[in-house]
């Protein structure tokens, strides 16, 4: 039976022994085993969130609801982020800064993550993130840092160059 208080505290144990993201990683894994019991804790989705679930300058734990086919613009995090799917689907396109204008980004790879899986990404990671699916996807996801205070960049859906993230505007984008 997964307990969010439980994981929370699992979470905060493995950052203070470990800084990096390999043993909150494993406390990831070992829930993501049974996402049902996540769904089952946290509730069903019902449309696009961001719920804090635990936030100090070390670690940040979220539980995300992406809403129906969500697109959010490519971003990177300056930290290391731990992302774990219990519903839905969440397609994960990664960038990388182009050698002719290192402010713009391309296309690098791809990755679907379902109910069940965990995926690491590392503190230079630029993604962007698509719910494909007509329902909710709800994820947690786990941050080494404080994620509403770090900053970091985003790029422009059309243009692909850099700005600074807008935090505010992403909150507005899941309260919508």
């Amino acid at each position: 039976m997964f307990d969010v208080h439980s994981f929370v505290a699992d979470c905060r144990d493995a950052v203070s022994k470990d800084p990096t993201h390999r043993a909150v990683l494993e406390v990831m894994e070992s829930a993501f085993h049974a996402p049902d019991a996540i769904l089952k804790a946290v509730g069903e989705p019902s449309g696009a969130s961001i719920d804090v679930l635990h936030r100090s300058n070390t670690l940040t734990v979220l539980n995300v609801v992406w809403g129906a086919h969500a697109t959010l613009m490519p971003h990177n995090h300056e930290m290391w982020a731990i992302i774990g799917i219990y519903t839905g689907r969440e397609d994960n396109i990664f960038w990388r800064r182009t050698k002719d204008d290192p402010t713009r980004v391309e296309a690098a790879g791809a990755r679907t993550l379902l109910a069940g899986d965990v995926a690491p990404l590392g503190k230079d990671i630029i993604h962007s993130v698509t719910n494909p699916l007509g329902r909710p996807t709800g994820a947690i996801h786990v941050y080494g840092g404080d994620f509403f205070a770090q900053p970091r960049s985003e790029w422009d859906e059309e243009s692909l160059a850099e700005r600074p993230y807008d935090i505010e505007r992403v909150k507005a984008f899941f309260a919508s």
